[in-house]
This record gives C-alpha cells, structure tokens and sequence, in this order.
C-alpha cells in the first residue's frame, strides 16, 4: 500500500535568513523567482504523493495566498497553530488530518530527494512507528549523527559537534499516524528530542539511509547555495 499523503511543516520563522527573506515564513524563501516551498511540493509529487497537509504557523496568509497557484484546492489542507506548538505538537495537530493510517512528514525549508516509495515499503515490512531517511555525510559540525543496530533499528542519536563521518536525519519520516496520535505527549514539544531521541528505545522506529541530494536553506550560505543548485 503505497502512502499518498505528506504533511509538510511550514511554520518557520527563520530568522537566521532575516536580511535575505524580510517578513516571510522561511519556506517562501525566493530561489530563482519562486517560493522555496514549491520545489519541495514538486519532488514529492514525483514521488507519488497526492495530498497535502501544510502545517503553518508565521506568516500564513503570505502562504496561503501563493498556495493556489501551486495545488488544486482539492488537494492540500491547511493546518494553522494559534501559538507555536514545537515541530511534534504541530505534526501531531496534522496528523489527525490524515486520512490513511501512514503519512511522509518533511520540512518546508529543505529538501532531501529520497525514494518515498522505498522508504515506505521498509517501513510497512517492519510495522514501523517510525521510519527516518538518514543521509551519510562527511566533515559535518551542524547536525547530529543517528546510530543503527544492524537491523537499521535506530541504536543511539548523537549530539551536534564535528563529525569525520556518519548518517544524519534528513527530516522526511513515514509515520504511524495511528500510532502517534495514541502517545501521551504534551500539548508542545520537538519532535526530534520529545518524540524519537524520547521512544526509540521503546518503539518500532528504523533508519532508512539514502544518498539523494540534501539541502537546508536555515542558514544564509546554504540559502545562497540554492540558488544556485535548484532550477526551475
């Protein structure tokens, strides 16, 4: 049963991108005269994905607005936070938007070309709660590395410092949304320390390593370097 669905998190407020993006939720970001948004929406429909679930946050009437030139009304709902919740109260609050029981959760301000439907195969074969696409990185300081027991369980997440070598959380998840609206979690909280670094011990949750094309427009190097790496 392929997944249909993506909830995509577009509430950013970017701040390190201030002087480059004024007044503007990160994922509207310009590069090369569109909103960064619509590269990430574009690959997910090559990777079969029909319907979104846009959590935003900041700024969402500058969203909302750019919204229907991009999807057919019929196709994307929007889920707007009174107060920011942390990225696990906002997925949570989407989730019970899904109309399937497994949804793709991504990031709107980057992008990472993974295998979707390779991913969610690994992930219903192993009844996953929760299934991470891990990108393999060399020479890194910004991101933590995730650990895997030789079943591509997850064995341990480490803290951000510089790293020689080792597999990063790309930020595009399958999840259980069945499963996920059941956990008692608090009304906010990450979902990166309050949901994964929290139960992967406890739960069903697997690293799926893909070596597609990484981008993450957070910081203004990066934001520069799409620009140049992503055409229309």
């Amino acid at each position: 049963m392929p997944v249909k669905e993506a909830i995509i998190l577009a509430g950013g407020l970017g701040t390190r991108l201030r002087n480059a993006v004024p007044d503007l939720p990160k994922c509207m970001a310009p590069v090369n005269n569109r909103p960064f948004i619509a590269y990430v929406v574009n690959h997910l429909k090559t990777q079969g994905i029909e319907r979104f679930i846009f959590s935003l946050g900041y700024r969402s009437e500058a969203f909302t607005q750019y919204l229907t030139q991009l999807l057919p009304s019929g196709n994307y709902e929007l889920v707007i936070e009174n107060e920011p919740l942390g990225t696990g109260g906002a997925i949570r609050l989407a989730c019970s938007y899904v109309h399937n029981t497994h949804v793709v959760v991504v990031n709107g301000d980057s992008i990472f070309k993974t295998n979707i439907p390779e991913q969610a195969a690994f992930h219903l074969a192993h009844q996953a709660d929760c299934t991470l696409a891990l990108k393999p990185m060399e020479n890194f300081e910004r991101y933590g590395v995730v650990e895997l027991n030789p079943d591509q369980s997850i064995a341990s997440f480490k803290e951000k410092q510089f790293y020689k070598k080792g597999l990063i959380n790309g930020g595009v998840y399958i999840l259980n949304a069945g499963s996920f609206l059941k956990e008692d979690l608090p009304e906010k909280f990450s979902f990166e320390t309050g949901y994964l670094q929290q139960y992967y011990n406890s739960r069903s949750m697997f690293g799926f390593v893909q070596d597609g094309y990484f981008i993450d427009i957070g910081i203004p190097e990066d934001y520069l370097r799409a620009q140049k790496e992503l055409s229309n």
